[in-house]
């Protein structure tokens, strides 16, 4: 048992130190106002073998706060590429591509086109093959998804003009990856025969099997989503999720393709499906763990030795790296009609490298297509360029405010067209909720619906309702369904433990949010005035006042003065309500 402990030992420690990574050092470096992705890396370079763990063998106590053996932490952290790909799989609806077409294959789209011409020509300059100075272009050429978004969201900008277009490169780029990581796989097999037939060879396996993995898909994935989701078990719908993400990577994988590959299809798959919203809400804590383990990894691979051995040079491809890309972004930006102002700002922000050239570099090596000293070099470059972003943000401000003096440095966003102010979240499609959803639609007022009933769902999805499957008692599934972003919430459900869990993570996160909710009777409408709801739905008091209505209408009362009285009496009723809420009163108001 002992033998057992010692031999499985540096594996715990090892995680112990990632995870403490996550737990203490992130929160710190949230704290200062930086970005978690350059505290992962700055804790890989300082707690990884090259920084403080070279020193063990004088100094042993590091041994319980470094890394002994990065390959503990490797396949792990390899995951959060694989649920980052299946996470973009899932945001890309054909809806959305279409709908930004212009700045994604436009804007987005020759921007990496000629970026990654120009790296290439220049690093095939140095004396490197065509087919290897193309990788390095194209992985250079990618910009920091997960910084530069969290910067924008950060400051207000992601609906700004800086906002829309740097959204649109990055969509664009972030499509190019899965072509980018194909070519180095095809190059990386490329071992007999001519090149041209063995990238035949490879595009068609790699179409056989991504083909393969479609039609599964489609056969299978929505039935068994289906039958997950009747059983209403969360636990078993996370189960679920995990097992399409790593089953389509292995698929992938055995095909001789990327595991991110299958996992892109995958979220491609489900994205246009009842059950994306849930999915997304599940999978981001996940991926946001496994890729602050991956960039921790690449972060110990970072050797600071190289900083020091030529500072001059590596500052110089830095600066070089980000001020080619820069210009290029920022010309074409307003080829394509945007102002000096958001052009210089959208350069400045993709002028770094970006997170999935680590992912490129590293199976680039694998694959013995380039050596370990010249990936070291490529992560130490395009490692320092990220940690410019948030300063090169503030330097864009100020270029943009020479530019344009009469701006404000963070020009507030159009206001948005009405039927995107008044846009709600309906929790609950059954009778209640569909009443409210098709006057909804009479009146054009969008909204996403949600239901945890699969059935219900499939009734929306092909009455061409937008309802999404999932459990509206989960607040990172509703902020998912857009609620930070709403300005109402009606809850048609009746069941009152249900509805007091949504009510109490909705008014957590949103305060000011307008709620409207059913309730059983007199009792339960004051319950929920008490717990923060704007308006309560009595159904005894709905039915009484619709039985007066059509009583009194057929009595031959004038139905304007019917409605009158109606709205009159209605209004004293929740106006009695409230106070009995307020006064913690249990008694009825007078029907």
């Amino acid at each position: 048992m002992r033998l057992a402990v010692s031999i499985n030992f540096p594996v715990y420690s090892d995680a112990l130190v990632v995870l403490g990574t996550a737990g203490v050092v992130v929160p710190m470096v949230r704290y200062f106002g930086l970005n978690p992705v350059l505290g992962y890396l700055g804790a890989g370079m300082l707690l990884g073998p090259l920084g403080l763990g070279s020193f063990i063998e004088r100094l042993p106590f590091l041994y319980w706060i470094t890394v002994v053996d990065p390959e503990n932490m490797r396949g792990i952290a390899e995951l959060g590429v694989v649920f980052l790909l299946f996470f973009i799989g899932l945001e890309l609806s054909f809806a959305r591509l279409m709908s930004m077409r212009r700045l994604v294959f436009g804007l987005g789209g020759l921007q990496f086109l000629l970026t990654t011409a120009a790296l290439s020509l220049i690093i095939a300059a140095t004396g490197y093959t065509a087919s290897i100075s193309l990788i390095l272009g194209a992985f250079l050429a990618l910009s920091s998804t997960a910084i530069v978004l969290e910067i924008l969201a950060a400051r207000g900008e992601l609906t700004s003009g800086t906002g829309r277009a740097c959204f649109g490169v990055l969509l664009a780029q972030d499509l190019a990856v899965i072509p980018i990581l194909m070519f180095e796989s095809i190059l990386g097999a490329n071992g007999a025969g001519p090149l041209p037939l063995t990238v035949a060879k490879a595009l068609g396996d790699a179409g056989a099997a991504i083909a393969g993995i479609v039609i599964v898909g489609r056969v299978v994935l929505r039935p068994l989503f289906r039958l997950v989701g009747a059983l209403q078990s969360h636990e078993l719908l996370i189960a679920a999720v995990l097992f399409v993400i790593i089953g389509t990577g292995v698929l992938a994988a055995a095909a001789g393709l990327s595991m991110a590959l299958g996992a892109f299809v995958a979220g491609l798959l489900l994205a246009e499906t009842e059950y994306r919203k849930a999915l997304e809400a599940i999978v981001e804590p996940f991926k946001g763990l496994l890729l602050g383990l991956f960039f921790f990894t690449v972060g110990m691979g970072i050797d600071l030795r190289e900083i020091v051995r030529d500072p001059l040079a590596i500052l110089a491809l830095v600066c070089g790296l980000i001020a080619l890309k820069a210009s290029i972004t920022a010309a074409l930006a307003r080829a394509f009609g945007q102002p000096w102002r958001v052009a210089l700002q959208t350069g400045l922000l993709l002028g770094p490298g970006s997170e999935f050239a680590f992912v490129a570099d590293g199976l680039a090596v694998s694959l013995g297509l380039i050596d370990a000293d010249l990936a070291g070099f490529i992560l130490v470059v395009t490692s320092l360029s990220m940690a410019l972003i948030p300063p090169l943000a503030h330097a864009g401000d100020w270029f943009a405010s020479i530019i344009d003096p009469q701006s404000p440095p963070h020009p507030a966003p159009p206001p948005p067209p009405d039927g995107q102010k008044r846009r709600a979240i309906i929790v609950g499609y059954g009778r209640v909720g569909k009443v409210v959803t098709s006057l909804f639609d009479e009146h054009q007022i969008p909204y996403v619906g949600t239901e945890i009933d699969p059935e219900l769902v499939t009734q929306a999805r092909r009455s061409r309702r937008d309802v999404y499957y999932g459990d509206a008692r989960h607040p990172a599934f509703l902020k998912a369904c857009g609620l930070m972003d709403a300005s109402a919430l009606i809850v048609t459900i009746g069941a009152q433990a249900t509805v007091d869990a949504i009510l109490e993570g909705v008014r957590q996160l949103r305060p000011d949010m307008l709620i409207v909710a059913r309730a059983k009777d007199t009792e339960h409408a004051r319950h929920l005035y008490k717990i923060g709801v704007t308006d309560a739905v009595p159904e005894t008091v709905e039915a009484s006042l619709q039985l007066a209505e059509a009583a009194l209408v057929g009595l031959g009362v004038p139905t304007g003065k019917v409605l009158a009285s109606i709205h009159e009496k209605r209004d004293c009723f929740r106006a009695e309500l409230r106070e009995a809420a307020e006064k913690n009163i249990s008694a009825t108001p007078t029907l």
